[in-house]
């Protein structure tokens, strides 16, 4: 806890971002990924006791500026996706605003270490 004046509390909530799995050829982004969800668990039990929660969100497909032309190309010419993700889409951004919300919340106080996969079903599969 940190102190903020008479009576008044505040826990610190630290939030990254992090995956399950990297891709074939690319395996200095799958050991970043690893690493930064390794990181998330470590920073957790150090700082727990300190009154600050550590978490991670690992997002799957998002649709955005950058993967916009990958998803709608694999889509129109293979179909692809849509039969890969059992939510039958790529996320959008607002996909991830839930698990934000849940994880800087006071509803997360007792939660430490934890990467919430936030990918329609991938993981799943």
């Amino acid at each position: 806890m940190i102190a903020l004046g008479p009576r008044r509390t505040h826990r610190q909530r630290r939030l990254a971002c992090s995956a399950f799995q990297g891709g074939i050829t690319v395996p200095a982004y799958a050991a970043a990924k690893g690493g930064l969800a390794q990181l998330t668990k470590a920073l957790a039990n150090e700082w727990a006791a300190k009154g600050v929660n550590v978490n991670a969100i690992a997002p799957g497909y998002i649709e955005t500026d950058v993967t916009t032309r990958a998803s709608r190309r694999s889509d129109r010419e293979t179909g692809r996706f849509s039969i890969v993700f059992p939510a039958g889409r790529w996320g959008q951004p607002d996909d991830l605003a839930g698990a934000v919300v849940f994880l800087a919340s006071p509803a997360s106080r007792y939660v430490h270490g934890h990467v919430l996969a936030v990918d329609g079903g991938w993981l799943g599969r």
